[in-house]
């Protein structure tokens, strides 16, 4: 699994027209789910996501997650992250799970942080999405949680 993470001062997704999820400071993720991940390795990523300390304490030092600051967190499918880009200059896709299996996973992940995070909102899985930031810092991670 992986996710590409931003810390966000705003966020927000729009599926034909309409905003569907919408965040204030916190964190906007871009989950892809490869061939082979399972829920053990999305629970083990959402469990790094939500515990990864990326905000300022007192002393400006990142030593918050986004569970200690309670701030948003704005959750969206994309595939594209497990894209091999290794030759020629049109990517591949091989890497990743069957859509069938992303949604899935993706579902589980909002599932399980929507059970364990306060204010949890998403993007749609196959959608045509506009997704709009603003990156705090800029504040961007990439994690990765392989499967075994």
């Amino acid at each position: 699994m992986i996710a590409l993470l931003q810390r966000v001062s705003h966020a927000s997704v729009v599926v034909d027209g309409q905003q569907i999820g919408a965040i204030g400071p916190g964190l906007m993720v871009l989950v892809c789910a490869e061939k082979g991940d399972t829920e053990k390795e999305a629970e083990a990523l959402l469990t790094k996501l939500l515990g990864y300390r990326v905000f300022a304490d007192e002393a400006g030092k990142m030593n918050r997650s986004v569970t200690d600051v309670a701030g948003g967190l704005l959750l969206v499918p994309q595939f594209t992250l497990a894209a091999d880009t290794n030759s020629g200059t049109r990517p591949s896709f091989t890497p990743a799970a069957a859509p069938a299996d992303g949604r899935r996973l993706f579902d589980h992940v909002v599932a399980q942080a929507r059970s364990r995070h306060g204010q949890v909102e998403t993007g749609q899985f196959g959608a045509d999405m506009k997704v709009s930031l603003t990156n705090d810092g800029p504040v961007t991670f990439w994690l990765q949680v392989q499967a075994k």
